[in-house]
């Protein structure tokens, strides 16, 4: 059963709105190295080879704006005149921001932007330096012999010149083919898997029967053959290795396809059938290569990793059975047997959730690569030089994760040229080189990943920052006074902050930092922030390597079960109430040579002498460069959680981050750690604990309903 052409095409253009944008991606690189190397012969080929796909890939879809802007840009960059090359770059980053805005507007299906200024500055570009207007070339549309372009037939030469294995594939489009445009898109997307395509004719806005390819593969023709078979748009198919010489009097039609001559057995029966298979002699050129590449969309890969994560709440339902098991026949030859296997699977459940997960993650290139753009185009509106160095760019990242992050980093970055890295004159007045550092580095640190931001610039004034806040009515003078200088630094995310003396493009309107802490919020990240004066500053964005599943500590609050995240404690320990002293309407405990503040999670004791010996846990957690005792009941131990997210309307509380049900049915509530940290340092004292104790009282009676709900609906 074949699908509706209303369903391929949609299908067609998700692929080419994926596609385009690497693309387009990949002309903002291109365009940035040709603005440092103007001219260069290698770079202006690989720029027009990306105008070009993306010209055809857009009319097969019947973007008409897109395609035929691309068409215009791409004539203009096959004129290679040595007068225009400076400002090429320029253009093409002027191309690729249309684009861009192009594109949005036909996925969102708004009225696409006006490109009559991109295409006179093209026309000037085309006409710079030049003593009278050249005549203009005729409409590729308008050619009826079948010729390769100029730049096609220079890719084919280039690639026999590697000793790469071309073929000239020729498609027969079947007559009853509801979209013959698309049918030709649909043929280059599938040899694009098997190599690369070097020339296809005709031209991308031609209504056509044929479809010929020059394509570079390593495959076989059988594969290539078998690609090519799609039902309803695919007829008779012809596959040989190329023959024909790369030049302008050569064209498809009459290049050599002498099968035997290139060493290739015809199989007559197929022939005779209205195919001509080409098979390749039994002595291959080289080594097929595997094409290993697979998209997939990422909410069919959240939909494995929740079934990953059932069948882990499955194992602990087993390791529960188990365990009762034991307790009631201790001596059974059966429990042997049995945990033998509960070991096995937990292996193989182990590998698979570690597979999934890989699946998931992204090295940070992905997102790091959009920031020579930004710092390029952010540089210039300031007026500043800057340079950019990126480390640690294969480090990976869970795909949600880096996509959420895109929109704090590009704040954080143009903040620092903004605010940051002084003006050329300052920087040498103060002895420093007039070209600024801005530098993007990312590494993973036990379960987590680690992105920095850092300017070699002025550093962040403490006092100025202090004294905004209390211009803008942020704090009141007694909280000033007692705010550290990391708390002070704090202040510079809390939305509406802003240090700018003027309204600019850059900065002063009160909006930008605090997205970073919100998002960070949600992620279940932070923020730090380190500075110093004339040396620059550091933004730390620490955040999990993924949001579905992690290591917990569980323990006991009054009957209740919490969990915080493994990696989040530097240590536990065991004391008395009698140990717990109060300073200043605050607990704190004696730890070493350290006075640790402490946060109660539950209710505290009643004064006397029985409950100054009772036994209780300290979990020492770490939020930033600051230091934390939570008090807990008991300790239950360590257990991997599969994370339910959870609703405003089943806790109205941010300080549990999400939930988890244990083997027995059990409800565990997975805590904000950084919310509740938040919450206790501005609230402060004894106080503080009883209101968190009675929120999280509330919030897990809210979640225990709410995910009891969902099972039963399951």
């Amino acid at each position: 059963m074949t699908s509706p052409p209303d369903d391929r095409m949609s299908e067609l253009r998700d692929l080419f709105f994926e596609t385009a944008g690497e693309l387009v991606q990949t002309l903002n690189e291109q365009a940035l190295v040709l603005e440092k190397s103007p001219g260069d012969s290698e770079v202006m080929r690989g720029l027009r080879r990306t105008v070009h796909t993306l010209k055809g890939d857009a009319a097969a879809c019947g973007f008409k704006e897109l395609s035929e802007l691309a068409h215009e840009f791409e004539d203009v960059l096959a004129l290679e005149n040595p007068a225009a090359a400076p400002l090429v770059p320029d253009v093409a980053l002027r191309a690729a921001d249309l684009f861009t805005a192009l594109l949005a507007a036909y996925r969102r299906k708004k009225k696409v932007p006006d490109a009559a200024e991109l295409r006179a500055e093209i026309s000037r570009l085309a006409h710079t330096g030049q003593a009278s207007v050249p005549e203009k070339k005729p409409s590729k549309r308008a050619v009826t012999v079948a010729h390769w372009s100029e730049y096609e037939q220079t890719a084919i030469a280039q690639a026999v010149k590697e000793g790469k294995r071309v073929y000239h594939v020729r498609i027969q489009l079947d007559p009853q083919c509801a979209m013959p445009i698309a049918a030709r898109q649909m043929i280059k997307v599938a040899l694009s898997a098997l190599g690369e395509v070097l020339a296809i004719y005709p031209g991308a806005e031609a209504v056509v029967n044929q479809v010929e390819i020059a394509l570079a593969s390593e495959k076989s023709a059988e594969q290539i053959r078998t690609k090519c078979r799609i039902p309803t748009v695919a007829q008779n198919i012809r596959v040989a290795l190329w023959q024909g010489k790369t030049s302008t009097a050569a064209t498809p039609a009459t290049a050599s396809l002498d099968p035997v001559a290139a060493g290739i057995a015809v199989t007559p029966a197929r022939e005779a059938a209205g195919s001509v298979i080409a098979e390749e002699s039994p002595t291959p050129i080289a080594s097929p290569v595997a094409d290993n590449t697979l998209r997939v969309d990422a909410e069919k890969i959240d939909n494995v990793l929740n079934l990953v994560g059932e069948l882990i709440l499955a194992k602990s339902m087993w390791q529960q059975m188990l365990n009762e098991f034991g307790e009631r026949f201790p001596k059974d030859d059966l429990r042997g047997k049995f945990a033998d296997v509960m070991a096995f699977q937990a292996r193989a459940l182990n590998d698979l959730q570690r597979s999934v997960m890989k699946i998931r993650m992204v090295p940070v290139e992905q997102l790091f690569r959009r920031f020579p753009r930004v710092v390029r185009d952010v540089a210039r509106q300031s007026g500043k030089e800057i340079e950019l160095v990126v480390k640690g760019a294969d480090t990976d990242l869970d795909k949600r994760i880096l996509d959420a992050l895109a929109e704090p980093l590009t704040h954080l970055v143009r903040n620092a040229i903004g605010h940051g890295i002084e003006p050329a004159e300052e920087r040498v007045r103060a002895g420093k080189r007039a070209q600024g550092t801005l530098r993007l580095n990312a590494f993973h640190q036990g379960n987590q990943v680690v992105i920095e931001v850092s300017d070699d610039g002025h550093g962040i004034e403490v006092a100025k920052v202090r004294q905004r806040a209390l211009s803008q009515g942020l704090l009141s003078a007694e909280q000033a006074a007692a705010l550290s200088d990391a708390d002070t630094l704090d202040l510079i995310l809390r939305p509406g902050f802003s240090t700018a003396a003027e309204i600019t493009e850059l900065s002063g309107r009160g909006v930008g930092l605090d997205v970073v802490h919100s998002v960070l919020d949600r992620l279940k990240g932070t923020v730090q922030i380190e500075t110093e004066a004339g040396r620059g500053t550091t933004f730390r964005l620490r955040l999990p390597l993924t949001l579905a599943i992690i290591k917990a500590l569980l323990f006991g609050v009054e009957k209740r079960l919490y969990a915080i995240a493994l990696n989040s404690i530097v240590e536990i320990t065991r004391t008395v109430e009698s140990e717990v002293h109060e300073v200043e309407n605050y607990e704190v405990l004696q730890l070493r040579n350290q006075v640790l503040p402490l946060l109660r999670l539950g209710a505290p004791p009643q004064p006397g002498p029985e409950s100054a010996h009772r036994k209780i846990f300290v979990l020492v957690t770490s939020s930033g460069d600051r230091k934390f005792g939570l008090i807990v009941d008991d300790l239950v131990g360590e257990e991997e959680l599969v994370i339910k997210a959870l609703d405003d309307q089943s806790v109205s509380t941010d300080l549990v981050s999400g939930a988890s049900i244990l083997g027995d049915g059990r409800v565990v509530l997975i805590l904000n750690l950084l919310a509740l940290v938040e919450r206790f340092t501005k609230t402060g004292g004894k106080a503080a604990d009883s209101r968190l104790a009675g929120l999280l009282r509330a919030g897990t009676e809210s979640a225990t309903l709410a995910l009891s709900a969902a099972g039963d609906q399951a």
